[in-house]
């Protein structure tokens, strides 16, 4: 069977420190923060995906900062340096904790507008947040992971689903795919050097991650406004009949969420080669939600670009 994290020890009360947001469970999760605490025009609350860390955000983090927004990333459980690393815990925990520190930073920064930014796997996390009423300005979704099962190869589920019942234990690297998540080659080595980033994945953490993408999926015909849905037409960790397979499950009538379909967008796509483009449309959209993008990708639903792209 799958093996979740234990269950912590701890009871009390949530509290919002300097450098780490301690659960009422007791859990820890480091947090970092970049930008003028102070005297900030919007906070970002920015989730990690699978495998990654907080730190994912330091170039955004710096970037949005120097326009005066104001940016938190915690650790997400069992990853990065929190307890229990690379045990799977549990979505509606991950949920819950997106809820307790977003309400935290709104009692530290009252009246400040808050944004939930998800990247990859935060991207789930906030659509499934966001869709359990948790309370935002506005939301950014960088390259989502909805690869739900459904979308899924039936192979692939049922090998997924005989693995983390059987050998939940079982660690894979990854290596032999010839997958890249992003054209930064520098980056990448950096990624790959740097000792909180993940690297060999448990299989019932991989099934936790379906979980957590099957309720996005779910969950994103409730996706609330506005919204701003982010996506590279080269990624090659979420496919694109995953991400337009989303895209037909929210309603047509939400004119408050806006897509950027990037040409050379791979997967990191802040941290792509031509992140600052990504990283400028979201400062665009967070200092005004009507904004024109700067970098000229926006399409609309039911466009012929948008159409061409999810037909092929």
């Amino acid at each position: 069977m799958p093996q979740l994290q234990e269950n912590s020890t701890g009871s009390g009360r949530a509290c919002l420190g300097t450098e780490s947001a301690i659960m009422a469970d007791g859990y820890r999760l480091p947090m970092r923060r970049w930008g003028d605490r102070k005297h900030p025009t919007a906070l970002v609350l920015a989730l990690h995906g699978f495998n990654d860390y907080g730190n994912a955000f330091a170039k955004l983090g710096a970037y949005l900062a120097a326009r005066g927004v104001l940016t938190y990333a915690y650790d997400q459980r069992g990853f990065g340096a929190t307890a229990q690393r690379g045990r799977w815990g549990g979505e509606r925990r991950m949920i819950s904790d997106l809820r307790v520190v977003s309400r935290m930073l709104r009692q530290r920064h009252p009246g400040i507008p808050l944004y939930l930014l998800g990247e990859s796997m935060g991207g789930a996390v906030v659509i499934a947040g966001a869709a359990a009423d948790i309370r935002a300005d506005g939301i950014v979704l960088v390259a989502p992971a909805v690869w739900s099962r459904d979308t899924m190869s039936p192979i692939q589920t049922l090998a997924l689903e005989v693995a983390a019942h059987t050998i939940p234990w079982l660690e894979l690297t990854g290596g032999g795919l010839e997958i890249r998540p992003s054209d930064n080659l520098s980056m990448l080595r950096a990624y790959s050097a740097d000792a909180l980033v993940i690297k060999k994945t448990r299989v019932d953490a991989l099934w936790g991650v379906t979980n957590i993408m099957d309720l996005a999926m779910v969950e994103a015909i409730r996706l609330p406004e506005p919204a701003l849905l982010l996506y590279g037409e080269r990624d090659e960790i979420i496919p694109q009949d995953a991400f337009c397979a989303m895209l037909k499950r929210i309603p047509e009538r939400r004119r408050g969420i806006r897509i950027v379909l990037y040409r050379k967008g791979w997967h990191m796509l802040t941290r792509d080669l031509q992140g600052e483009r990504v990283m400028e449309d979201i400062a665009a959209w967070v200092g005004n939600r009507g904004a024109r993008m700067p970098s000229g990708e926006e399409v609309q639903p039911g466009s012929q670009r948008l159409e061409r792209f999810c037909q092929s």
